[in-house]
């Protein structure tokens, strides 16, 4: 099975098409490398945040925790009079 001239043009054309696609793709993938490996190098080197550091130590205003010491610091009588008796359901 010979093919005629016309096939072969055709077929050169069709494979200069797709050896161009392949090339254009390649670039893209290669940029897409970069940017994966930029990306993933600043988050590497991003400096570790403790969220838990703030209530180290009582350093926070607004972290107690001695909830009872609390209560009956800023809430005394109030306090007394409401937990009272919860001994009692026990």
């Amino acid at each position: 099975m010979a093919l005629t001239e016309q096939q072969m043009a055709d077929r050169l054309a069709l494979i200069k098409q797709i050896a161009a696609r392949k090339k254009r793709m390649a670039k893209i993938v290669a940029k897409g490398k970069l940017v994966r490996t930029y990306v993933n190098d600043e988050l590497e080197r991003a400096p570790r945040v403790n969220l838990t550091e703030k209530y180290d130590g009582g350093e926070s205003e607004i972290h107690y925790t001695d909830a009872s010491k609390y209560a009956k610091e800023h809430y005394g009588e109030v306090y007394h009079e409401t937990t009272r008796l919860d001994n009692d359901w026990d």
